[in-house]
């Protein structure tokens, strides 16, 4: 089905209003579809070893994997990161910048991955829109909570980019953040592995992967898979998240399906 304008548009869907969804909390329902997720991609998901920072073939591939999982009728914001370009913590370490300007740069990274994204979504047909946390008026809007649920209620996808907005906060906490704003039901963190190990198996043959982690454990723990203000954040508010591996070919779709991949970590 095509827009008059020539974009492909995505089949409709019975989609409830805004305002009835709501927060899943706590454990998800094995098999019950998501109304409304939010998705964290790294930056390294973008193009990781590229030598631009940008690699198409796996925009490509990810766009089309969110247009398949948007065909079940699942509305979506994904925050972005931007290591493919710039750490702030790391760039901080090793030269003469502050910790805060670091952070900075780093959100700049983000918006490029941002715009990026957005134009892989559209060569594939889906509508999306960029918002940042930071005012870059000529190539995004500004974040503005009600604005971003009314694209989603159109069925565009909501791409946050620079964080926060606020140096010293991880794009892990933005993601935590923005879920609970936008009332996600769930937070798709999408990794290289299918889970969560007790240490990394790539490093590590007797790691054990965990189905199932309460936030008490992942923060006692002290497991990386997030940092540890977006843990809290989630489990003061009782939002799960799901840790799976988004390299899988139709994982992206279904996971939002309710089908139980990599590890749920929830209260």
């Amino acid at each position: 089905m095509r827009h008059p304008s020539g974009t492909a548009t995505l089949p409709a869907h019975s989609i409830s209003p805004i305002q009835q969804i709501t927060p899943a909390g706590g454990r998800p329902t094995p098999g019950t579809p998501f109304k409304r997720v939010l998705l964290k991609l790294s930056g390294e998901a973008l193009g990781t070893g590229s030598a631009s920072g940008l690699d198409p073939t796996e925009i490509d591939i990810i766009a089309r994997e969110v247009r398949d999982a948007l065909s079940t009728g699942v509305q979506m914001a994904i925050v972005v990161g931007g290591g493919n370009f710039i750490r702030g913590a790391s760039l901080a370490q090793i030269g003469h910048i502050h910790q805060a300007t670091a952070d900075y740069m780093g959100m700049l990274a983000t918006i490029i991955n941002g715009l990026a994204l957005r134009e892989g979504l559209r060569a594939v047909g889906v509508d999306s829109r960029v918002m940042s946390a930071i005012e870059v008026k000529a190539v995004a809007e500004p974040f503005i909570r009600l604005r971003a649920l009314r694209h989603m209620e159109k069925r565009r996808v909501v791409i946050l980019a620079a964080g926060t907005g606020n140096p010293f906060c991880t794009t892990d906490t933005c993601a935590a953040l923005r879920a609970l704003e936008l009332d996600c039901q769930v937070i798709l963190k999408a990794t290289k592995v299918d889970g969560v190990y007790s240490a990394d198996p790539r490093k590590d043959p007797h790691a054990k992967r965990f189905d199932t982690l309460t936030f008490t454990d992942a923060i006692t723990k002290n497991l990386k898979v997030m940092d540890m203000t977006a843990f809290t954040m989630c489990q003061e508010r009782d939002l799960p998240i799901v840790v799976f591996d988004y390299k899988t070919p139709g994982n992206i779709k279904r996971v939002v399906q309710g089908e139980q991949l990599g590890t749920l970590v929830t209260t």
